[in-house]
């Protein structure tokens, strides 16, 4: 799959050039980066940011962001980037990001703003970088030296950090992927992934988010509405924000493209508000946080009733930081713990009526967010479901998210030999 950001317009790093792409038709004058990136992070303001900054900046807590590699050296990222920390087994092109992907994530996480850059809605948190093969993207050496997610998993499980961000996604079960997730999930981690961009009608949730102990995200957009290209089912949690949201054009890092949208950005957002939570709570355990982002959560339904394609709500973080009383619940009680216990897969050997030749499939590893958001249409449909599900972000004056849904009901192939499996699973009702 591909990227889950949108080419839209460009404007160069450090404010010397801006230009626009036909395809968006506006352009701004030279040196106005600053205002134009972080003027189209259009959540921190509902999120109240600037409150909850006064409370925590996601001080005390690493994040890994498991993407295309994070270069450290741009002006929102310097400093906040823990090069000496990546696992020397896993470390291969760690900071050599090939798409750009993968420091946006970091920059939507912990970005100081520096220069014009991305403002992180955590910017005192601290990113621990993974690269791994996204896309198909590396040559064939580097394929053969990039360390497999599973792998970086199992690393990052064993190291210091809390959250593990994955704004990635494949339609693929991976035994061993699921494997690294349970044992991340052992060693108290917050695991945290995006859902895919294929679209709601898509049938499934991309792995990893469709794993037990992985939060999955869905997006929304500014007027709180679930993204059309959002995928949805039983493994949907949370929302955040996903559409419009600036990033990386290319791998050079050179510039920002605006209006780029997909459960990625999302997924960096949700793991930056937990990072806030974890922060603020440094006692807490992955359970406690996980349940605080459930139980303040915006929703107009039932808690014990999460949604297809919003799951348990929009993300608040801040209704958590701002009560002193807020009770976190037991620590080693997991809130997900229906969703996690159930029985989750079936495997079956019919082929989808619309599935592609195996050489048009996406390889069995992880690989970013697909990009199904490139086609979505202007024209957004609210919220598929009930009409209390359309009206997740009525609270947005507190605060605002992204929602993220569970698969669907669809027949996938199994892949003889690979050690990979596409499943069936069941659809949530609204």
């Amino acid at each position: 799959m591909k990227s889950a950001t949108r080419r839209g317009l460009r404007v160069r790093v450090g404010g010397a050039v801006a230009s626009a792409l036909v395809v968006v038709g506006v352009s701004f004058a030279p040196g106005a980066t600053a205002a134009d990136v972080q003027s189209e992070q259009w959540y921190l303001g509902p999120m109240q940011a600037e409150k909850m900054w006064k409370t925590s900046t996601g001080e005390g807590i690493k994040v890994a962001v498991v993407d295309t590699g994070v270069n450290p050296d741009t002006p929102s990222l310097k400093g906040q980037v823990l090069v000496d920390e990546v696992p020397k087994q896993v470390a291969y092109g760690a900071t050599d990001d090939y798409e750009g992907h993968g420091t946006t994530m970091a920059e939507l996480i912990a970005g100081t703003g520096a220069d014009g850059g991305i403002q992180g809605l955590a910017p005192d948190a601290e990113i621990v970088p993974y690269r791994v093969d996204l896309g198909g993207l590396l040559n064939e050496k580097e394929k053969k030296l990039a360390p497999t997610p599973w792998d970086v998993i199992k690393a990052a499980a064993d190291s210091d950090v809390r959250i593990i961000s994955m704004s990635m996604g494949a339609p693929l079960y991976e035994p061993e992927f699921e494997a690294a997730v349970r044992y991340a999930a052992s060693k108290g981690k917050m695991l945290i992934a995006a859902v895919g961009n294929e679209g709601q009608d898509s049938g499934y949730i991309a792995y990893p988010a469709a794993y037990p102990y992985v939060i999955g995200v869905s997006s929304i957009d500014d007027k709180s509405r679930i993204s059309d290209f959002a995928q949805s089912g039983r493994y949907v949690d949370l929302v955040a924000p996903g559409e419009n949201i600036p990033g990386y054009c290319e791998g050079n890092l050179d510039e920002y493209c605006h209006h780029r949208q997909g459960t990625s950005a999302a997924t960096a957002i949700t793991s930056a508000a937990a990072a806030l939570i974890w922060s603020a709570h440094p006692d807490w355990t992955a359970n406690q946080v996980t349940r605080s982002l459930i139980d303040t959560a915006g929703r107009k339904w039932p808690k014990d009733k999460p949604t297809a394609t919003a799951g348990y709500g929009t993300i608040r973080p801040r209704s958590v930081l701002a009560d002193p009383n807020y009770d976190a619940g037991e620590p080693y009680s997991d809130p997900l713990r229906k969703e996690n216990t159930q029985e989750e897969e079936k495997l079956v050997t019919e082929i989808p009526p619309a599935s592609a030749s195996a050489s048009e499939k996406p390889s069995t590893g992880a690989t970013a967010a697909s990009q199904g958001a490139e086609g979505a249409s202007k024209d957004k449909q609210a919220a598929a479901g009930s009409g209390d599900e359309k009206a997740v972000a009525a609270e947005t004056s507190s605060d605002s998210s992204t929602l993220w849904t569970a698969l669907g009901v669809a027949a996938a192939v199994v892949v003889i030999g690979g050690g990979a499996f596409a499943v069936l699973r069941t659809r949530r009702a609204n």
